[in-house]
């Protein structure tokens, strides 16, 4: 039996890897989670495994086809840039999500997420565990329960956050919905109104998963708040769909917000 040559051994291996790779992406797809985080993870890892099986082809075009080579050296400029701004705004999605509130004086918006029915969704249900928690250790918090209704959804996300803090022993007093938003960047124009008109006190600090807390800053910032962050955890398996989707939001956000 003949051995492979160590060429063919390496691209076989990196066609694995990318095969794997597309299933960490394509995982939440089965689980109903398709955004456009997963869809640019399998597509860039579909490429990434073409590339590889073909190999051959595409180096052969490229040493002999001066068109195909100025476009695949601009591509791969391209891609380099990316990758450099990815990490980048990874390091700075990192540090925003540790940025928490000095004193347990802050008023806490909780962002809403996908409700099904009435049931919270496995992440905005974090989200309201994370809230619940630190309301219980700082009984004088007081937290904005922030999203509308979706047209799948039997109540507004707002409602629903605040029916889970109640039955795990918050008082519906310390709770203020917002229940008209339907994107970030409401959800804090929003409650910075609902802070507003309720003469709230103290710092404002947003409850939100780590991957988000970043953007969710940018926004902040853009109304005049200077925001703390309480994190939720994400499920393991989650988070290379969001924080792939949430640098691609960070970029848009940087550049249009």
């Amino acid at each position: 039996m003949s051995i492979p040559e160590k060429g063919t051994l390496v691209r076989v291996c990196l066609a694995l890897i990318f095969a794997l790779g597309f299933l960490v992406f394509f995982a939440p797809v089965l689980s109903g989670i398709i955004n456009f985080g997963n869809s640019a993870g399998m597509a860039i890892f579909t490429f990434l495994f073409i590339l590889v099986i073909f190999w051959n082809k595409i180096s052969g075009l490229f040493r002999t086809n001066r068109i195909f080579r100025g476009i695949s050296l601009f591509l791969c400029g391209l891609a380099l840039i990316f990758t450099v701004l990815s990490l980048i705004v990874s390091a700075k999605m990192l540090l925003a999500a540790e940025n928490s509130p000095p004193d347990g004086k802050t008023v806490l918006i909780v962002l809403g997420c996908k409700v099904r029915g009435e049931t919270p969704s496995l992440m905005l249900n974090k989200r309201i565990m994370a809230a619940c928690e630190f309301m219980k250790e700082h009984p004088d918090s007081v937290c904005i329960a922030s999203g509308g209704q979706g047209a799948d959804e039997d109540i507004s996300e707002a409602e629903c956050i605040r029916r889970v803090l109640v039955e795990n022993g918050i008082s519906s007093d310390r709770i203020i919905l917002e229940d008209r938003s339907t994107s970030t960047d409401e959800n804090i124009r929003f409650s910075k109104e609902k802070i507003e008109e309720n003469g709230l006190a103290g710092s404002v600090t947003v409850v939100t998963n780590a991957y988000h807390q970043l953007r969710a800053s940018m926004i902040a910032g853009k109304y005049g708040i200077e925001s703390y962050a309480l994190s939720a955890d994400t499920s393991l398996w989650l988070i290379p769909t969001y924080w792939l989707r949430e640098i691609f939001g960070v970029m848009y956000q940087f550049v249009f917000g």
